[in-house]
């Protein structure tokens, strides 16, 4: 939806950022959606994040790789592990310090992700590490007048199925009142739910 939530703003998100690093000595990351963003992002990011949807987008992806961080790029919802292959070899013809590849779900027909965890140790093939996005691959888009939906009760499910198929890492969307959350609200983790679920996987 066009009043969807889209964050402060490059500048003001930048600021943010830096300053829960100058306070917390946190590694960060963020997202870009267009090239011109990578080089400002780059000055407080540790890692550039490509999302799904702009998975294939071969400038976005350079310039990402040129900042000579690490470059994590998000499976699209239309793509293969297999199909990666190529995505990442973008990134490394544009230099990048070290390419990550997020598992996510992937759609088939309307409003749904499902997961085929076969996809982490295939792209495990291309890339110097495989994460798990536990909070997206819940995510049932668009299913909320506009916004997308979830199922935040499998989070954790999620979570322990890509430790069995030996993920590099996990992503969390976690907020201490999900259902207050400017973005993403139906597929986050509420915030004391968190230790239980890091418990499990990290044992």
């Amino acid at each position: 939806s066009y009043t969807s939530y889209r964050g402060p703003g490059l500048e003001k998100g930048l600021m943010m950022l830096d300053d829960i690093k100058s306070k917390y000595g946190f590694k960060l990351t963020t997202d870009i959606h267009e090239s011109f963003q990578a080089s400002a992002v780059a000055e407080v990011a540790d890692i550039i994040q490509i999302p799904a949807l702009l998975c294939r987008q071969t400038d976005l992806i350079i310039a990402a790789a040129q900042s000579h961080k690490t470059v994590n790029i998000k499976k699209g919802q239309f793509l293969s592990g297999e199909d990666m292959k190529f995505v990442i070899e973008k990134a490394r013809h544009g230099g990048a310090v070290q390419v990550w590849a997020t598992e996510r779900g992937n759609s088939f027909g309307y409003n749904n992700n499902v997961v085929d965890f076969r996809n982490i140790p295939i792209m495990k093939r291309y890339a110097d590490a495989v994460i798990m996005d536990c909070t997206h691959s819940v995510q049932t888009p668009n299913t909320s007048g506009g916004l997308s939906g979830g199922d935040p009760d499998y989070i954790g499910s999620m979570a322990l199925a890509a430790k069995a198929f030996y993920a590099d890492g996990y992503f969390f969307e976690v907020h201490p009142e999900p259902d207050n959350a400017s973005s993403d609200s139906k597929c986050s983790l509420k915030l004391d739910h968190l230790k239980p679920v890091l418990d499990k996987i990290l044992c």
